[in-house]
């Protein structure tokens, strides 16, 4: 029995599927990001650990530690931006449902939506920001690490591109709902990530073709 308010990542498997695929809006597309982005770095790391103290791959070493560095505390990082969507988007439903009867309570609900759309907005935008980052390390691991793992190297990318992706659907459908002085900064910012996302993502998958086919 899965008791209320349990951490996506203390789930199993099986509970977390079952809940995001039951009609309760949370889990949504924006904790399934969160979740992807811990997939792909958890790959990541397993590539890194294939790839230091193997002679063969000895010239990948060194980028490996400092991927492996950078990438661990994501594996921490994603579990709690999973949760923390489900909360944000809890509150922005509450928000709603907030009563309307005199003007007073009108406004009180109008702030209320407001201010928990900007934090619905925030969650899925700090995900697509990580997931980018990981993806931005992936092209050169490709190119250097454990020919045996290349495969791990696009799934993983594969996965931080969904992330990353999603997650700016999340920011996308928000933006309307948020106050005005922080929709055109944040639709920069999402504009931004998801062209730089899209590059990134099409050189990994270059670069683990070129080596899928060398091998």
């Amino acid at each position: 029995m899965i008791e209320m308010n349990t951490p996506w990542m203390e789930m199993t498997l099986r509970e977390y599927q079952t809940a995001l695929a039951s009609s309760s809006p949370t889990p949504g597309g924006g904790t399934a990001a969160a979740i992807a982005l811990g997939q792909a770095s958890a790959l990541t790391c397993m590539v890194c650990d294939l790839t230091i103290g193997r002679e063969k791959w000895k010239e990948g070493w060194a980028y490996a530690e400092e991927t492996v560095r950078e990438t661990i505390p994501l594996l921490t990082k994603s579990g709690i931006l999973a949760d923390d969507d489900s909360q944000a988007f809890d509150e922005v439903m509450a928000a709603y449902k907030l009563p309307r009867e005199t003007e007073s309570e009108k406004e009180n609900r109008r702030k209320a939506i407001k201010l928990s759309s900007l934090k619905a907005t925030n969650v899925p935008l700090e995900t697509a920001r990580l997931s980018l980052a990981l993806l931005e390390r992936l092209p050169q691991l490709a190119r250097v690490s454990n020919v045996n793992a290349i495969s791990d190297v696009g799934v993983a990318s594969l996965l931080a591109s969904a992330a990353c992706k999603g997650a700016l659907f999340n920011v996308e459908i928000n933006l309307s709902s948020i106050p005005e002085k922080e929709q055109d900064e944040i639709s920069r910012a999402a504009e931004e990530i998801h062209e730089r996302c899209r590059k990134i993502s099409r050189s990994c998958m270059d670069e683990v073709k070129k080596r899928l086919s060398d091998s």
